[in-house]
C-alpha cells in the first residue's frame, strides 16, 4: 500500500480521531505519512499551548493527549529522514521557488509515490504548482 503525505492540520486530525470524509477515503487505500517540518509545526503548536495555531482552541487535556501521540508517534505514520530528501528538496526549492516545507512535502510524496494531502486552509499555489510540475498527486481536503 502506498503512503499519503499529510500536512500538519491533517496529521493533527488523524491523531485526534477527527478524520474528515475526504481524508478517510484517501486512507482507505493509502497509509499515513508526514514530513519532518509538518511534524515540527504540529509539535510547536502543542508546546505553545493556548497560543498554538493548530491546537490553541483545544482544551488542555486534548492537547496533552495529542502531545503524547506525538511523543509516541504510531509506527504506521512514516516520516522520511531529511537526509534522504535534502538534495531533492534543494532542487525543488530552486526550480519552483517553494519554501523548505513545501519542497520537503513534494519530495516526500515523490519518494513515497503517493498523494500530498493538504487541508483546504493551507492550500498554497506554490506547493500546488511544484507538485503538479513534478507529477505529484496534490489533494485538497475540506473539513
Amino acid at each position: 500500500m502506498t503512503k499519503a503525505v499529510l500536512d500538519d492540520h491533517l496529521l493533527r486530525d488523524f491523531l485526534g480521531n477527527e478524520v474528515a470524509p475526504g481524508l478517510r477515503r484517501i486512507l482507505r487505500t493509502h497509509e499515513p505519512a508526514t514530513t519532518n517540518l509538518y511534524l515540527l509545526r504540529l509539535c510547536r503548536s502543542v508546546v505553545a499551548a493556548p497560543g498554538g495555531q493548530l491546537t490553541g482552541q483545544w482544551p488542555p487535556e486534548r492537547r496533552e493527549a495529542l502531545a503524547q501521540s506525538l511523543l509516541e508517534l504510531p509506527e504506521e505514520i512514516e516520516v522520511l529522514p531529511m537526509r534522504g530528501l535534502a538534495f531533492a528538496m534543494a532542487q525543488l526549492a530552486l526550480a519552483h521557488r517553494v519554501s523548505n516545507l513545501g519542497a520537503e512535502a513534494v519530495a516526500a510524496a515523490q519518494t513515497l509515490g503517493g498523494p500530498l494531502c493538504v487541508w483546504a486552509g493551507d492550500d498554497g499555489p506554490a506547493i500546488k504548482e511544484c507538485a503538479k510540475a513534478n507529477l505529484v498527486n496534490y489533494r485538497v481536503i475540506e473539513r
